[in-house]
């Protein structure tokens, strides 16, 4: 079930405030993270457009004379809206007012937008000397190409991701999610925990910032070695692990499964069980069963073919040997396993009613596993300036507060 807005969730971030500048999706996924921690996220929008990802659809669901678009749904949960022209006095104002009473702040406009609005880090700083900045750009803040827009698939290629994914050399394919946004998403949400760490050390916040570009290059993993180390230049090669073999898609009588041997001890257990010769001379050991893929993508699919995807599963499940099939996202999150880990959340949606959101990736316990304490009561992503005048009047509020105090100590 969903919370109530104004209901704040526990969570290891309660208690902190962050102000959402961002929009599309590195951003706003960063600031879902820190909410589905427990931080209160006010989402800084346009008036009357919003966030760009109000617009982005189909599919757009709901009332026809206010569709909602699913792909906003899927990175804004946890927040309130409010809309600010910031380029306005008032809208300044009240931003200025949200910056001297915020932990975090989250922007991913291109480098100098923030300074030409008049909020530079210096002068975010010199506003709340214990404010962090997590700051997301494309290409970086810096050299020959900062001034560059970033666009996930943009990036996907301009940083080789696109050339090692796809069925061969000459097939370059993005992968099927914005991973470079969301990986920059990650690693600014991760940045800023670090800084809060640190705050708390010494009581003054700093600027974080990453970039769609880095995020890509930082998991290049195995890949980059072979480029930095080896001196080659990896390529897409389909559904088939690079470096281990067997490991990767293979053909069955009615489909297809997945297998990962990564052992000399699995392939003994998996050529026993399949009745392949284990210690034939191209099959000795992973190197040369690298070297001799296709002799044994062609051994095994040999051995595959007279089972069904089902009971191959099964006995190689018997076999110890780690395998799946490749699902359907319907399947996914019809998947008991999927419900068990809280991956899925329902929420109470203005407009659309009771709906289903992917879930957040972590739990938590209370020193050891018999106590959950992982948020769970979530908010449905927010109507454009659904909670402008009530953040506003907590403002007011809260600056009438400080203005007592501050007279009741000279009194």
């Amino acid at each position: 079930m969903s919370a109530t807005r104004s209901e704040r969730g526990k969570g290891p971030l309660s208690g902190h405030l962050v102000v959402d500048l961002s929009r599309a999706l590195a951003g706003p996924h960063a600031g879902m993270m820190l909410a589905d921690l427990g931080a209160r996220v006010i989402k800084v929008e346009n008036p009357g457009t919003g966030d760009d990802t109000r617009g982005w659809g189909p599919p757009f669901v709901g009332p026809e004379d206010d569709p909602q678009a699913t792909y906003f749904l899927s990175c804004n949960r946890n927040k309130e809206s409010i809309a600010l022209d910031l380029k306005s006095d008032d809208g300044k104002a009240v931003l200025r007012g949200l910056l001297e009473r915020a932990d975090v702040v989250v922007e991913n406009f291109r480098p100098g937008v923030m300074d030409r609005l008049g909020f530079s880090p210096a002068v975010m700083h010199k506003t709340n000397p214990r404010l962090v900045i997590l700051s997301i750009t494309g290409f970086g803040h810096d050299g020959p190409e900062s001034h560059r827009s970033g666009y996930d698939q943009i990036l996907q290629g301009e940083a080789g991701l696109m050339s090692l994914t796809g069925s061969g050399p000459d097939d370059p394919q993005r992968v099927g999610v914005p991973i470079a946004d969301l990986l920059s998403g990650m690693n600014g949400a991760f940045g800023v925990l670090a800084a809060l760490i640190e705050r708390a050390r010494t009581g003054k916040g700093q600027l974080v910032r990453t970039s769609l570009l880095a995020s890509l290059i930082s998991v290049h993993a195995f890949q980059g070695t072979r480029t930095t180390v080896a001196g080659e230049v990896p390529r897409a090669q389909g559904n088939h692990h690079p470096s281990i073999a067997p490991y990767g898609l293979f053909r069955c009588r009615d489909g297809s499964v997945q297998i990962s041997v990564g052992s000399e001890k699995l392939w003994a257990a998996f050529a026993a069980a399949f009745g392949l010769h284990a210690g034939a001379p191209e099959f000795a050991n992973n190197a040369a069963r690298v070297r001799n893929r296709q002799k044994v993508i062609d051994a095994v699919e040999g051995a595959f073919w007279k089972y069904r995807a089902g009971e191959l599963l099964e006995k190689l499940n018997d076999a110890g040997i780690p395998a799946g099939k490749v699902r359907t996202l319907d399947e996914v999150y019809s998947w008991e396993q999927v419900a068990s880990q809280g991956l899925k959340v329902d929420v109470d949606h203005p407009l659309l009613g009771n709906v289903t959101l992917p879930g957040p990736p972590l739990r938590f316990f209370a020193g050891d596993d018999s106590a959950e304490t992982t948020l769970t009561q979530h908010h449905a992503p927010p109507l454009l300036d659904a909670d402008g005048e009530a953040i506003r009047d907590w403002l007011e509020l809260s600056m009438a507060e400080a203005a007592e105090a501050v007279a009741e100590r000279a009194s």
